[in-house]
């Protein structure tokens, strides 16, 4: 199991994995998102384990509990580990985001999650998450 690219949060049970280069504001989105409720998992990097129907994320033991606030440097955080993955949640620039998206799938370590596409920069990108996991917030 080697580490795989993304920033993972829990949110009550279930973990979010939150893709894209460098830049493209997933520590900003988790920052915002932890001040909502949610918990880190894992910045940049996430341990993934498939254990039956079920993914799990935990964070590599070297960065756990890290996360990097730009302009501010690493700070610490709770975190927590060997959560389900509920879903995957691209970052790309506003103009890459479908507007009516189709339904699509993504199978890591054999298991099959929905993947979504959103800007992390938008304001109502925290709402949009809650409710991709029925949460109301």
């Amino acid at each position: 199991m080697s580490p795989y690219r993304a920033t993972a949060l829990a949110f009550e049970g279930k973990a979010v994995l939150f893709e894209g280069p460098s830049g493209v504001g997933k520590s900003d989105l988790a920052l915002r998102l932890i001040s909502q409720g949610a918990t880190l998992v894992s910045d940049d990097y996430v341990n993934l384990k498939p254990i039956g129907a079920k993914l799990l994320a935990s964070p590599p033991k070297e960065i756990a509990g890290k996360l990097e606030v730009r302009g501010i440097g690493i700070q610490d955080f709770p975190f927590l580990e060997n959560i389900p993955v509920a879903l995957i949640i691209a970052l790309v620039a506003r103009a890459e985001v479908p507007r009516m998206p189709e339904d699509v799938f993504v199978e890591i370590e054999g298991i099959r999650l929905p993947k979504f596409v959103l800007h992390a920069f938008d304001a109502s990108t925290p709402d949009k998450i809650f409710m991709l996991l029925g949460e109301n917030h």
